[in-house]
């Protein structure tokens, strides 16, 4: 139907017909002379229908001043040279003499303008209209780049990509699982894969030594804006390596991919720092290295002074307390001080200290009276606090003050304007193994129950699960996650000690990891790998906050497709054929 793509005709094509197919994406009528921007998903070029283009110019013109918004057309015509250059455009040098114009089909009156940003409920609903704007197409574009260009990388150097089952077993740990009921088998169910985990394993105990995958997968849970029920992943396996190898290869990968689609160069080597250090320092374990600012320690210039807070904090087994220097930060107000407060509340604080030095040298703060004179200066030394700053201060457990101190540092940063431009990648390791669930009264995974401990003896394992570290790590990118995996347990005497662990007994370990347990006892290599959210990096390279922005079709935060209207009822006798029976609505 057509000879070139809209957005490329250009100076090349002067004095050549062409065919072109697209959108109207902009129409002027101006009496005897009709200007038409055409758009396809390469880009815009202006067609002119005049007087004397051709000896049909009469049917040329009728047709083109009845063009309308997003009127679906195909047009013949002559490139030639503009007269008023558009430096915006590829083909901004040129315009298309129309000499035929077809409609191929009007569009009613839409729902909103593709230069408009409406409400995403609106976008979504709309989103075959959404995704015609040249923003979305972009986003889009390059989400597609980010993939050929990861798989150029990965097939060029061995790696195979291998395809795991989508319908598979349930998973007790983790997110929810997807429930897929099974016909054939009456009362019983498949799930849909939270990763690939087990089967790209168990491809490393089969001889593959190098797979990948861009794989779909699938949890049951709350959605944000960086989170969807379904996403996708890069998913790699390695045999017969060690953290270094694994993290060594895929680090080139990205430096290469970002380099190819966005221009973009990444440090090498990427720094490391461990988890406690990043907790630490950072209050985070995808640290955003762009703010500067860290927090720091003042437990011991505390635990004698008269704030019961911070003196029962110090001298408590795992306790913090914490400061955090802004530079400026004298200038905000009461309200703007107990803004920051509410939102460490939202963290699990239950308060938060501050200290005001103004410009002149004096002192605000609310603890400043239970200070000695001499032990007051000696703190506000320790934390470096100048003229004109301001200090936080966080207490209580370690785990909640890190969490809650990082999430004032993040909203200091964006406040102050203190985010550094540029690309600040890091790994994340030395995680510990486990967490201790104190309302289920156990212990559970940090990353997943098949990472392997830095503790190679189960024995000692066992003795020192509180303080086991993992051979897990995260690639992170400007305070996001984009990368998570580890070494994995490749004998099954560990896998099942650390099953034991995790309070899943030997009966249900059986029953659920059997194959996995079964496979480990067959000569299993030394493996590990990694998992990339394909979603989340697409967004970073584009530049937007959101991951529905680069996913064709996603949910909402309530987990609709309100384009489709899923999800959706389904009839009682399909229902049937699956033996399934819907309940009645549960209260709570």
């Amino acid at each position: 139907m057509r000879t070139h793509f809209c957005g490329l005709v250009d100076e090349a094509l002067i004095g050549q017909n062409v065919t072109l197919c697209g959108w109207a994406d902009v129409a002027r009528n101006l009496g005897g002379l009709c200007f038409i921007d055409l758009r396809d998903h390469e880009g815009i070029v202006q067609v002119v229908a005049e007087p004397a283009a051709t000896e049909g110019n009469a049917q040329v013109l009728a047709t083109a001043a009845q063009v309308g918004y997003e009127d679906c057309l195909r047009v013949s015509g002559l490139v030639r040279r503009r007269e008023s250059v558009n430096p915006k455009l590829r083909s901004g040098q040129v315009e298309v003499v129309a000499q035929r114009i077809e409609v191929l089909n009007k569009a009613e009156p839409l729902p909103f303008h593709a230069h408009e940003n409406p409400g995403e409920d609106i976008r979504l609903k709309y989103r075959y209209l959404d995704l015609r704007r040249p923003e979305m197409q972009q986003m889009m574009r390059t989400r597609i780049r980010l993939v050929q260009a990861l798989r150029r990388w990965l097939d060029a150097r061995g790696f195979q990509d291998i395809e795991t089952p989508i319908l598979t077993k349930a998973t007790p740990e983790g997110a929810r699982d997807f429930l897929v009921p099974a016909r054939m088998h009456a009362g019983e169910f498949y799930a849909l894969p939270q990763s690939p985990q087990l089967f790209k394993q168990i491809l490393m105990m089969a001889g593959f030594d190098r797979y990948y995958q861009i794989a779909r997968c699938f949890r049951d849970e709350a959605l944000r804006a960086d989170r969807q029920l379904e996403f996708t992943q890069l998913d790699m396996e390695f045999a017969w390596v060690d953290e270094r190898i694994v993290q060594d290869t895929v680090e080139a990968m990205m430096r290469e991919v970002f380099r190819e689609v966005i221009g973009v160069e990444l440090a090498d080597p990427f720094p490391r720092l461990s988890w406690a250090e990043a907790m630490r320092r950072y209050g985070s374990d995808k640290p955003d290295l762009r703010i500067a600012l860290e927090l720091v320690d003042v437990a011991a210039l505390v635990r004698d002074c008269g704030f019961k807070v911070f003196a029962d904090a110090a001298a408590a087994a795992g306790g913090r307390v914490a400061a955090l220097r802004i530079p400026g930060g004298a200038r905000l107000s009461r309200k703007q001080i107990d803004d920051y407060a509410a939102h460490a509340a939202k963290f699990g604080a239950k308060g938060l200290a501050y200290v005001k030095l103004d410009d002149s040298g004096a002192v605000n703060s609310p603890i400043a009276k239970f200070f000695a004179e001499d032990a007051f200066k000696a703190l506000l030394a320790h934390i470096g606090l100048c003229h004109g700053d301001l200090a936080f201060f966080g207490a209580g457990d370690q785990r909640s003050v890190s969490e809650f101190m990082g999430a004032v540092r993040l909203k200091a940063g964006k406040d102050f304007d203190l985010v550094e431009a540029g690309w600040r990648p890091l790994w994340v390791t030395d995680f510990p193994m486990f967490e201790w669930d104190a309302e289920a009264q156990r212990y559970v995974a940090l990353h997943h129950p098949f990472t392997a401990p830095a503790i190679d003896d189960e024995a000692d394992l066992r003795a020192h699960a509180a303080s086991a570290v993992s051979r897990g790590y995260d690639m992170v990118l400007n305070g996001n996650e984009i990368g998570g995996g580890s070494i994995r347990i490749h004998r099954s005497s560990m896998q099942s000690a650390v099953f034991d662990l995790l309070g899943i007994g030997a009966e249900e370990a059986q029953l659920k990891f059997g194959f996995l347990l079964d496979a480990l006892k067959y000569g299993a290599p030394p493996h590990g790998g990694i998992a990339f959210g394909i979603d989340r990096i697409a967004a970073l390279m584009a530049g937007t906050d959101s991951i529905r922005d680069v996913i064709a079709f996603p949910k909402t935060t309530g987990a609709q497709c309100l384009m489709t209207g899923a999800p959706s009822p389904v009839p009682d006798a399909q229902l049937a054929e699956v033996h399934v029976c819907v309940r009645g609505e549960v209260d709570g």
